[in-house]
């Protein structure tokens, strides 16, 4: 593919990752707000709806996860066919896992929403939607690989001007169907579902013309054999399957945790959940970063060049620590404003300002763990971060949460604390992994061959 040589710089990745991560939260945000002239009904029907959409859309991560990081090494490498191969095993695995989801969820949904008792008059309204979006799940998980296999070759940008794309066409396509006087299916909820199908389907497309485009893509069978298949899948399984479970043994914890802030009454709560929305745009830059350092270590691994990579994942993580704590101290000198844009009871904002002060802290030892992670997994170091980030977010965030905010009675300041504790800990464990570069020995591509100089 013709774009492998193209020099790459971390920030040139970075930012249209975060526009893009942006712009794919604010299209769920975009059905909920416009729904909100609709009906409140119709909000809390898409609503519970979007929850089964957005966990089904991490169960293809598994395979995308993998995508990234082999095709990164094998361009690092010049494999150019090898990594071909990986997008093409890539784009038919999550093709078929995607066929079985929309299967599932479109004809199990509505025994899935009597399960969680949703209320009988909010049902029709969230089976529908479901049936229409669910049932497509298969085209968006054949975008999200396209999409990930355009950010390894570093065509961030790219990814970032379709999904802008994809928020116009569901925006306007949200107006006709609320707005305008088309009978159903074309109006109402239906209507919005349908609206965000069409944008997803419009992304695929686009996708898929400028993957052949830029990348010089063709597909022949060849390349997905069971040959093929069993050469490759071995590899993205095994980065995506551990990268799944961290992400779902880490949401069980959040989950957890939650019902102990729960204890500490509605207040404690609400000032919690004001604080991330504010941090939301940090916590999205700082994973954009993460992203962004997952191609370049992953390129320079594929090359060989482990002096160099081990020494720019050394400075990543030391940016990414100073540039997370400058902003999240720019939110903390605002708190008292920023907070009382959402409410106006003063010991909600009085508990917010001190969460978002004690963010500082937390927000940088966040952004080291992401950096770590992702450059260790980029390195083929996969389970050790797995083992590093469950342990540590039960043993020290989920215990200390409980002991210092409801037993000590320190309440989402002794939260915060456990969370702080969590990060630093983790970014030190990484970092001494990182140190000891037993990675260099994680073969994930194959022997291959050596090239000399840089991938960029």
């Amino acid at each position: 593919m013709n774009e492998a040589g193209k020099k790459l710089s971390l920030f040139a990745l970075t930012w249209p990752i975060f526009v893009e991560m942006l712009l794919g939260m604010l299209m769920g945000n975009i059905d909920t707000f416009m729904l909100s002239h609709y009906s409140d009904q119709a909000v809390a029907a898409v609503g519970v709806a979007n929850q089964i959409i957005f966990f089904v859309n991490l169960m293809f991560n598994v395979v995308s996860a993998g995508t990234s990081i082999l095709i990164a090494q094998y361009i690092g490498a010049r494999r150019e066919q090898s990594a071909s191969e990986v997008a093409a095993v890539a784009i038919v695995l999550n093709l078929l896992f995607g066929l079985a989801i929309s299967l599932l969820l479109y004809a199990g949904g509505p025994v899935l929403f009597r399960f969680m008792n949703l209320p009988v008059e909010v049902l029709p309204d969230a089976s529908t939607f479901l049936q229409i979006t669910g049932g497509f799940a298969f085209i968006e998980a054949v975008r999200l690989t396209m999409a990930t296999i355009l950010r390894s070759y570093g065509m961030t940008r790219i990814t970032m001007y379709v999904a802008l794309g994809m928020n116009v066409i569901n925006l306007v396509g949200n107006y006709f169907v609320l707005y305008g006087s088309f009978p159903p299916p074309f109006s109402g909820v239906s209507g919005v579902a349908l609206s965000t199908l069409t944008a997803r389907i419009a992304g695929l497309v686009l996708l898929t013309l400028l993957l052949i485009m830029k990348t010089g893509f063709s597909w022949h069978w060849n390349m997905v054999s069971p040959r093929s298949i069993r050469a490759y899948a071995g590899g993205l399984f095994k980065i995506g399957i551990p990268t799944a479970g961290e992400s779902f043994f880490s949401t069980m914890a959040q989950l957890c945790i939650t019902s102990f802030i729960a204890l500490l009454g509605t207040q404690a709560l609400s000032a919690k959940i004001y604080a991330q929305n504010i941090g939301m745009f940090n916590n999205l830059f700082t994973l954009s970063l993460a992203l962004a350092t997952e191609i370049v270590i992953g390129r320079l691994i594929g090359a060989k060049l482990f002096d160099e990579a081990f020494q720019k994942g050394r400075r990543y993580v030391r940016m990414a620590a100073l540039i997370s704590a400058g902003s999240a101290l720019l939110i903390a000198l605002g708190s008292s404003f920023l907070i009382g844009l959402f409410t106006d009871d003063q010991l909600i904002i009085r508990q917010g300002m001190y969460l978002l002060w004690l963010s500082v802290l937390l927000e940088s030892g966040r952004a080291g763990n992401l950096i770590m992670v992702n450059a260790l997994r980029a390195a083929g170091d996969v389970k050790t971060p797995v083992y590093i980030s469950v342990s540590s977010v039960w043993l020290v965030s989920v215990f200390l949460s409980y002991v210092l905010g409801v037993l000590v009675g320190w309440g989402m300041v002794g939260v915060y604390l456990a969370f702080i504790a969590d990060e630093w800990l983790k970014t030190w464990l990484l970092r001494r992994r990182w140190k000891s570069r037993r990675w260099e020995s994680m073969e994930l591509i194959g022997s291959g061959h050596t090239v000399s100089g840089s991938p960029f």
